[in-house]
Order: C-alpha cells, then sequence, then structure tokens
C-alpha cells in the first residue's frame, strides 16, 4: 500500500447521477456507441463513452438543472438543441455534441457569463482549478463584447466567516450547485437563492446571517460543488493549488469516509472526499473536511519523554533511550510483582494493524491477557448482545441499504452529530418517504429538521430503554404482528415461543410501563404497529443503548425485534450500530478485549490458541485478563503496577475521574503513546509520542465492517509510525519481530482471523474496500449479513426483563445527566480542540429544561454546578426545550469541565460498559471553579512541564 501519490488533477465529474440497472440502453455518441441504464442522461452518456459536453450548473454530486444552457446538443429527429443534463437516452438515439450551431450557441452563453464575471485569473486563488476558466477554453471563447466594468450585480463584501472558507459573491455565477448541494447531499437545506432574475444571489438565510452565523454546517458540499472560486478553502488561498493526491481514510468516526489528500510538498492543502468512498459517496462533514490541521498543531509532542515521578518535569531523550527505559521498567515490574500485573490498552484510533502489534505485544510479550480497549466504554454490549442472539459481533448491513427502508427506528444516537455524513443519506431517504421513529430522551435534530419530521418521538425516560423496546414487543405479538414464517424458518422456535409469552404478560404492556418509561402508550403502540407492518424496518443504535447497567440487555432485546418482525437478512432492514470513533470496529475485531483473540475467539478455546501459539512461538495464557475497570481496581489494591496505553485518554473519557486518576497515580509506570500531553499523560512516567493518520499506513474497519486503506500522506513527524513503536518495544522486551510493512502484519492478520481470510492490501489497492467476513464463503466480502441463515445457526431469542439501575434519583439528586457529543468536536477533543472548530463549541454546555432552570433561578449563559453522588463541576447552562423536565445534557469533548467527574461506577451487567447516559445530580447556581476543578487544573500543569521548555507547555485549556 505504498502507493505512489498521483499528480493532482480533478476527480472525473460525469455530470449527473449513476443510474443503476442491469438492463442497458444503446445509443451512438458523436460515431461512438455506448450502453447504460435506463434513465441515464445523455451528458453522463457521453462522459462514459469517453467524450465531454461543456457544463456549469450540472455536476455528477446533485440532480440535474438544466440552467446554464451551456451543455446543449443535436439529437437525430429531436427538434431544438435540448440539454444534455435533462435529456434522457434512449435505444438508438444518435447525438452529435459538437456541431458548428452548437458552438455558436455555447459561446454566446458563455460570453454572458464572463460579462458578468470578475478578469482576475492570474491572481484568482482557483487560477487552473475553475471549471468556468476550463469551460470559457472548451468553447472556444476568445473575445467579449459586453464590457466588465468592475463592478457587476453580485459585488457584496466577501464574507470570510466561517473559518475554513471564504464566500466571494463577485465571483458566484448563480449555478445553483451550492444550493443543490445543500439540499440534496447534505439535507440541512442552509443556502436558498434570494430574488429573482439578474438579482439573483446566494444566500445563507437572513440578511443578517453569514455563513457562519447561519444554519450551515460547514460539511463542504457547498465548496466541492462550487464550480469558480465563489467558495474556496482559506488553505487553498494560502498554501496553493495542491500538487499530489493521495486517497485515504479519515480518522474521526465511524462511518469511515474515503478521502483524497491533496498535498504541496509535505502540506495538507485540502482533504476531498473521494467520489469513489464506499462509505461516503463523495460527501463529508465539517471534521474530516477541515478538521485536520491538528496534525501540525505546536502543541504535538514529537520527541520521547521520560520522568521517575509524575511530579518531575518531563525530560527529554532519544528513542533509543526511551524504548531501553521502558522496556527496562516493565521487565522490572514483571520479574517483581508477576507478568498479571502488567497490562495493555489498545486505540480506536490507530490502525487495525497497530491494534493487532500492540494486543500481541501484551499477550506475546508481557505474557498476561491483560488488554482492553475504549470498546470496553462504548460498545461492549454491542458484541456481548448481537454475538448472543446472531453469532457475529457487528452490525449486520452496510450503509447503502437505509436506502432501501421503509421505516427507519434509530435508539440511544444522535446522528447528525455523530456520524454526520450517514444521516445525510438517511435524511435523503426520509425525503423521500421513508417512516422514522425516533427513541430518545432529547429532541434531537432528527426529530425535527428542514423536510423531515419523526412519525414518533419516543422520549424515555433515561435507563428504560429494555422497558420501552419490552412495551413494542408485546403490542406486536399481542396483535399478531410477528413473522411467525420467518421465525419458524431462522430462529429458534422454542426460545420465540418463551420470549413471545414474557413479553406478551400485562406487565410489560406500554400501559403498565407507561408510568416507569415516560412514554404515553398510544405512542408506543403507534410506534410498535408502524415498525412492524410499514415495510422493511431498519434500526440503528448508539451510545444510549449501550451505555447502561442493561447496555446488553437492550442490544438483545433490539435483536429479538428484529427477528420477530423478520427485518434481518436482506437491504433496508438489520440491526446496525452506529460506531463512535473510527477504528473501534476494528479494535474488536483484532482480539483487543481480554477474553479473545483476533475474530472473536474466546480465548479458552484450545484449538483458537494453538493457531496463535504456532504461528508467535510462545504459550497464550487460557484464561482472561483483566478489563479496564478491573486494571484500575486491581493498581489501587497495589496489584497492578504497569500499563502501555496506545492512543487512549482513559482519565477524560473513563467514568469517575477520580476512582480513574487514583488507579493511575497507583502505578509505577504508565506509559501513553499519543499527539498530545492529554489527561492520561497527567499520570504518566513515559510519553511516546505517536503518528496521525496522514503518517501511516494501514487499514481501519468502519461500523458497516468496510475494511479500507490508510495510506501515507506525509512522512511521520515524531520519527516513527506507531506500529514502527510497538515493535520497537516488542524488539526490546526480546520479541524477535521483524515487519517492514503493515501489509506484512495485515498478512499474519488474514492467515489468524477467520473472517479476515481473504483480505490482502494488494486486493484493497485493487478494490478500493472489503468488508468482513472475506473468505471461502464470501470471497468479495459481506455488505449484508445473515442472508440465508444466522452465523450462529437459529437466530436466539433472549428474555430482556427489566431491571431499573441502581442509580436512582431522590431529594439530594433530582435530576437525571446523560450525555453525548456534538456535530464540530470529537471525543475527548483532543483533536478537534486543536483546530478552528472550537469557533462552534469552545466549551461543554449544560442543556436544562426550563421548568427546571426557573425552579433554580438559572438563565442561559450562567455558571453553575453539577453534583453527584461521586463529584462535581462547573459549566454553563444553556436553557431548552430539548431535553425533558428533570433530565439535563451535556457533552465531554473538554477537559476543563472533566464531565466524567461526575458519573459513577454503574455499569452493564454483562461488559462493565459504563453508565454514562443515568446519572442523578444535582443543579444549582455557582459563581466559579469547583475546588476539585482548580486542583486539576494545577495538578496538569505541573504535569505538563518539559525541562527546557519552561512556559511553553501549558494545557490544552
Amino acid at each position: 500500500m505504498d502507493v505512489e501519490r498521483e499528480t493532482y488533477r480533478p476527480q472525473p465529474d460525469f455530470g449527473t447521477p449513476e443510474v443503476r440497472g442491469a438492463a442497458t440502453v444503446t445509443l451512438n455518441i458523436d460515431g461512438r456507441e455506448v450502453s447504460v441504464a435506463p434513465g441515464t442522461t445523455v451528458m453522463r452518456a457521453a462522459a462514459l463513452s469517453g467524450g465531454s459536453i461543456p457544463k456549469l450548473c450540472a455536476t455528477d454530486s446533485v440532480k440535474q438543472f438544466g440552467s446554464c444552457r451551456l451543455c446543449l446538443v443535436e439529437i437525430d429527429g429531436m427538434r431544438g438543441t435540448p440539454a444534455s443534463c435533462t435529456t434522457l437516452v434512449a435505444d438508438g438515439m444518435k447525438v452529435h455534441t459538437q456541431t458548428k450551431k452548437l458552438e455558436k450557441l455555447r459561446r454566446g452563453v458563455m460570453e454572458l457569463y464572463i460579462s458578468d464575471h470578475p478578469l482576475d485569473c492570474l491572481t484568482c486563488s482557483a487560477n487552473n482549478d475553475c471549471e468556468l476558466q476550463d469551460q470559457a477554453a472548451a468553447v472556444g471563447l476568445r473575445d467579449v463584447r459586453y464590457g466588465y466594468e468592475g463592478e457587476n450585480h453580485l459585488a457584496q463584501t466577501m464574507d470570510i466567516s466561517n473559518p475554513y472558507f471564504d464566500f466571494d459573491p463577485s465571483k458566484c455565477i448563480v449555478c445553483s450547485r451550492c444550493v443543490r448541494a445543500c439540499d440534496e447531499v447534505q439535507g440541512t437545506l442552509a443556502l436558498t437563492i434570494e430574488s429573482r432574475g439578474f438579482g439573483s444571489k446566494v444566500s445563507a438565510g437572513l440578511a443578517s446571517d453569514s455563513f457562519l452565523s447561519s444554519e450551515c454546517v460547514s460539511c463542504g458540499a457547498c465548496v466541492q460543488a462550487c464550480p469558480t472560486a465563489t467558495l474556496q478553502e482559506k488553505a487553498v488561498k494560502e498554501i496553493g493549488k495542491p500538487e499530489r493526491a493521495v486517497v485515504t481514510t479519515c480518522a474521526y468516526c465511524g462511518v469511515g469516509c474515503t478521502f483524497r489528500a491533496e498535498t504541496r510538498g509535505e502540506e495538507v492543502v485540502r482533504m476531498v472526499p473521494w467520489k469513489d468512498g464506499k462509505a461516503n459517496r463523495g460527501h463529508s462533514c465539517v471534521k474530516g473536511r477541515f478538521a485536520w490541521g491538528y496534525a501540525q498543531h505546536q502543541e504535538r509532542i514529537l520527541s520521547p519523554m521520560i520522568r521517575s515521578s509524575i511530579d518531575e518535569p518531563w525530560r527529554e531523550v532519544t528513542w533509543d533511550e526511551a524504548i531501553a527505559h521502558t522496556a527496562s521498567e516493565l521487565k522490572r515490574i514483571s520479574a517483581k510483582y508477576g507478568r498479571n500485573a502488567l497490562g495493555g490498552i489498545t486505540s480506536s484510533r490507530c490502525t487495525n494493524e497497530e491494534t493487532f502489534l500492540v494486543q500481541k505485544l501484551v499477550r506475546a510479550g508481557f505474557g498476561t491477557n491483560n488488554v482492553d480497549t475504549c470498546a470496553r466504554v462504548c460498545h461492549s454490549p454491542t458484541g456481548y448482545g448481537l454475538k448472543t442472539t446472531f453469532g457475529t459481533s457487528a452490525g449486520t448491513q452496510d450503509f447503502d441499504s437505509v436506502e432501501d427502508s421503509d421505516v427507519i427506528l434509530v435508539i440511544g444516537a444522535n446522528p447528525t452529530d455523530g456520524h454526520p455524513v450517514f444521516a445525510s443519506r438517511m435524511k435523503r431517504r426520509l425525503r423521500q418517504g421513508a417512516k422514522l421513529i425516533v427513541i430518545d430522551p432529547r429532541r434531537t435534530d432528527l426529530v425535527r429538521s428542514p423536510h423531515i419530521s419523526a412519525d414518533f418521538h419516543l422520549p424515555l425516560r433515561p435507563g428504560t430503554n429494555v422497558a420501552v423496546l419490552t412495551a413494542l414487543a408485546h403490542v406486536i405479538v399481542t396483535e399478531g404482528l410477528a413473522d411467525e414464517a420467518f421465525v419458524r424458518e431462522r430462529c429458534d422456535w422454542e426460545e420465540y415461543r418463551h420470549w413471545a409469552d414474557f413479553v406478551s404478560l400485562e406487565r410489560n404492556s406500554p400501559e403498565f410501563l407507561e408510568p416507569v418509561t415516560g412514554v404515553p402508550a398510544a405512542d408506543l403502540r403507534g410506534a410498535a404497529r408502524l415498525f412492524a407492518t410499514g415495510g422493511n424496518g431498519a434500526i440503528y443504535y448508539g451510545l444510549g443503548v449501550t451505555e447502561h447497567s442493561q447496555g446488553s440487555s437492550t442490544v438483545m432485546a433490539i435483536a429479538n425485534l428484529a427477528m420477530a418482525t423478520g427485518n434481518i437478512g436482506r437491504r433496508g432492514v438489520g440491526v446496525n450500530p452506529l460506531r463512535g470513533q473510527n477504528n473501534v470496529q476494528g479494535a474488536c475485531d483484532m482480539g483487543s478485549f481480554p477474553h479473545e483473540l483476533s475474530g472473536y475467539r474466546h480465548v479458552s478455546d484450545a484449538g483458537a490458541r494453538a493457531l496463535f501459539e504456532a504461528e508467535w512461538g510462545v504459550p497464550i495464557d487460557p484464561e482472561p485478563g483483566l478489563r479496564i475497570p478491573n486494571m484500575l481496581d486491581a493498581a489501587t489494591d497495589g496489584l497492578f503496577k504497569a500499563i502501555y496505553i496506545q492512543g487512549e485518554d482513559i482519565l477524560q473519557s473513563d467514568p469517575d475521574t477520580k476512582h480513574v486518576a487514583a488507579g493511575l497515580a497507583a502505578m509505577e509506570c504508565v506509559i501513553v503513546q499519543d499527539l498530545f500531553l492529554n489527561e492520561t499523560a497527567n499520570y504518566a512516567h513515559v510519553f511516546l509520542p505517536g503518528s496521525t493518520f496522514l503518517e501511516k499506513n494501514g487499514t481501519f474497519t468502519n461500523a458497516e465492517r468496510r475494511i479500507q486503506p490508510v495510506r501515507k500522506v506525509m512522512e511521520p513527524k515524531n520519527g516513527y509510525e506507531d506500529w514502527q513503536i510497538t515493535q520497537l518495544l516488542a524488539q526490546a522486551m526480546g520479541l524477535d519481530w521483524a515487519y517492514t510493512h503493515p501489509r506484512e502484519i495485515m498478512d499474519e492478520i488474514a492467515r489468524l482471523t477467520p473472517t479476515f481470510a481473504g483480505v490482502s492490501f494488494a486486493r484493497l489497492d485493487a478494490e478500493g474496500s472489503l468488508q468482513w467476513p472475506v473468505n471461502d464463503a464470501a470471497p468479495d466480502g459481506s455488505p449484508i449479513m445473515h442472508i440465508d441463515g444466522f452465523v450462529r445457526g437459529k437466530g436466539k431469542f433472549v428474555v430482556t426483563d427489566y431491571v431499573p439501575t441502581d442509580e436512582r434519583t431522590g431529594p439530594r439528586f433530582p435530576l437525571l445527566l446523560t450525555t453525548g457529543r456534538i456535530l464540530s468536536q470529537y471525543n475527548v477533543g483532543a483533536q478537534t480542540r486543536r483546530t478552528a472548530n472550537v469557533v462552534w463549541h469552545e466549551e461543554d454546555l449544560l442543556e436544562i429544561h426550563p421548568t427546571d432552570a426557573e425552579n433554580r433561578g438559572i438563565k442561559s449563559g450562567d455558571w453553575v454546578r453539577l453534583a453527584s453522588r461521586s463529584g462535581e463541576t462547573t459549566l454553563r447552562a444553556t436553557v431548552t426545550d430539548r431535553v425533558a423536565p428533570g433530565v439535563v445534557y451535556t457533552t465531554f469533548h473538554h477537559p476543563a469541565t472533566q464531565a466524567n467527574v461526575v458519573t459513577t461506577d454503574y455499569s452493564d451487567w454483562a461488559t462493565n460498559c459504563p453508565e454514562y447516559k443515568v446519572t442523578a445530580v444535582q443543579i444549582t447556581p455557582s459563581n466559579g471553579p469547583t475546588d476539585w476543578q482548580e486542583e486539576y487544573e494545577a495538578q496538569a500543569s505541573r504535569s505538563r512541564r518539559i525541562k527546557g521548555h519552561e512556559g511553553a507547555m501549558e494545557p490544552a485549556e
């Protein structure tokens, strides 16, 4: 996958969207025969045949519009000169794209465009990268009869409010491509064409609105669609036109968007969504499109550092000294306390290959199964629940599947903020007529936004997911709406009957459970009937499902619902977890859990262990190791002494911050491998500087099980890719690793992991991506799972009784806190806080209902104290009816708030996934930081001192 960077050239644009179909229509274009699907436009057919018809308003990311009149053609037997972008092909059609008549017409049209456009091409940032310029040349325009006096009808003040791109209305040709991209691709509908005729102009909303203050979400679709320099990235203006391009995969959320990283020298100029990306289909969000500047941020650490105590300043050392010191400490601790005093945490932000090596180092080098990953605190219940019911620990569908969904049920997920590119595809399907059920304590944007309104919003009380799903199942079973034919054929019938008898009990009816869930019984019944009878039903869920004491039960309840209604095994249906981080699926696949080897095979499986022992030449412990919470508990008990953490910030991301801090402080050697001195590094003794996704080769696996290439765009600024650092440590520990490239690591993964058996870098280069399982049974991958039968054989129904959480409200803590994410920030904010994304979200805010706010004398913007049984912090309040009375909500992106200081150590009964979504709290007015916040800030400031850099390293906030 050392793909040589190609010379920069624009991605091919076929003018109008692809039309899929098995049938073909054959026509003749300029003497060339071409066969295309019925419904294809003449313009696209011409492009597919190798031709090129001039165009301005047309682009293949949006529907044909037919306004610029530049793409006129002549067709035998047809009157006039129709627009090729709106004329559909017909069998036997004979098209002429270049005639004297067309030349004259096109030049006249182009002359009018140019007459109203500033002729500053030589100094324009889009020079030689401008469609208007290209098309003027294509139609042979040499002279303009109409003078340009320096002021055109769109000469307005340039809008430079957005941190990433500018809007220069003087260069706008009013092609409407930006407006259509915002409507059709993104689905925000933030832009419009204001006025009519010669006075038409693009507007971002009200006259007082700028691109920053408007509803624009900065996804970049408008910038990508713009054919001129009207919408232009600031980086292009500052750096210049790119010279090279590399196709790679985004390192933010679990959607896994493919981008073309366009560079000038070793500097990224822009990230352009790749049209052939099968996860994103040419779309992007503000993070992937623009928020890559953290790779060059001044706070990035590029030299290894060590210290003997966390009270001392850091000391920069060479790589050789850092690796030797780290290996020596690990060996010392293992000899003194035993191998089980060591452990590691893999990263869901690193590649599959890097993650695989970390768990291999722990098992083969440390001699223990004490390895875990961030999925422990997000989607570990997904692995447990789906493996139990279906037989595999992953979602069932590809993202394209949503195009065939008739009813979409979203529970515990906020895709417009957490997975925005997929949300745009979902919204497109909803605008086409699909029905929507949202189960969420908050009124998210999906509940109501332009041209979208949920058919049912079930604002349940936090912690009652299982009760709501059981009530839905009650209606489906008792009203005879279950698909018993599917169940008899595909599932264990006796287990189904046992489950059906359980959900049919009166205590599981919507009416009985209404006081528990807070959801009106009539709405529950209506939603159940819609899902069971509305056609293809798809379920999408997120951390609002898994991060509960009954997270695993909820996942199994979702699986029960899908099986009972026959919504498994074809397009448009399925159970789809929306994974949080870019490679959380891959980290799980690679054997990052303490009880599983890669491919989800239990360490007690002698046959599976034998494969690894033969490959690695060492014995594998048959007993599961410690989970992250267990490691911290053991550390405070004096039994766990050293941890290797790659690309994970457990002090900010894990629950009960004080307990995490105590566990880390009790260890003798904490090794952090990351880009920045994160919050966990406050307690570290060794810091190994990591590399960004732009500086490495490898693969990520997204939420739809899609394995995609990550290609090196620039050399690592720290000197090494992350896998090389792990290999250096392994070699210092006495292991004879000798990988020269991640492709060799993937080859080992394929040998040891049945679901990856057919995966190689060569195949990924050739095919772009593969969805596991890829093996003899599915040589081309598996976009849809469980088509002919479940992986486990018969689908398993599991009785999921509602058990209230132990976290209860009361007089001292009467409100329920739930947490989540916001569009502009990512996870703990280590990356996005070091970009211009802070313009949209510079601090965590507490959402509180007007009634609760009034009762406490709180107004929007006020500082409030957020207190629970575990701790307290302060932050600003925002009063909103997006949350229900009795419920408050905040994000966890900023360490100044450290929201997890208030979350408890309650967790899922099966996986120890923390119960972030249900914390009993009290909100009171405040006039400043808590004592704990002040102490934390002081400790963090001391911890970030570096010898020779006094005063240079300040806390990130």
